[in-house]
């Protein structure tokens, strides 16, 4: 069972298995927000998701930057992230037609940020994330029945037993 299902401008629903949300500048301050930090902070983000979602391809959403009129830091102007960091886990049906849909499907983990703690949903999602060209950064992975395992990403287009992996 899903969390929400987001429909992408593309039409594409996309099922939002799994969701990690947490402060954007929460935890022991580093200093003034600014490029240079918040850049490390994506960073460390996008190998956190690698870590959290192994296997799935990890894809960022470039985040929004706002320059309030404050008083340059050592590293530069102030930069403000949205206050939000969200890191989802989604799925769909597989990217490849000929693949059966009860075999196969596309999964991706997405890492961006909103302006709120709020669960995307249906067409209410944020625009950054119904923008999304799920086509691209995706991978399909194969189902398998429980007494082999669980899942087996498949993007290499290999289709019988005989296929290492």
């Amino acid at each position: 069972m899903s969390l929400a299902r987001v429909l992408l401008d593309s039409g594409r629903p996309v099922d939002l298995s799994e969701l990690r949300m947490s402060s954007t500048y929460g935890g022991p301050p580093e200093g003034c927000p600014c490029k240079p930090l918040d850049d490390r902070r994506i960073e460390r983000l996008l190998r956190s998701a690698e870590h959290a979602f192994p296997g799935a391809p990890v894809h960022p959403v470039p985040p929004p930057r706002e320059y309030p009129d404050q008083y340059a830091g050592a590293f530069g102007p102030v930069e403000a992230l949205p206050a939000v960091t969200c890191v989802g886990g989604f799925r769909s049906e597989a990217l490849d037609p000929a693949r059966d849909r009860s075999l196969y499907r596309s999964r991706l983990t997405v890492v961006r940020f909103q302006p709120s703690p709020r669960v995307p949903s249906g067409c209410d999602a944020e625009p950054s994330l119904r923008d999304l060209s799920w086509e691209r950064p995706a991978e399909d992975e194969e189902l398998r029945g429980p007494a082999s395992g669980s899942l087996r990403a498949r993007g290499d287009g290999c289709a019988g037993d005989g296929c290492a992996g």
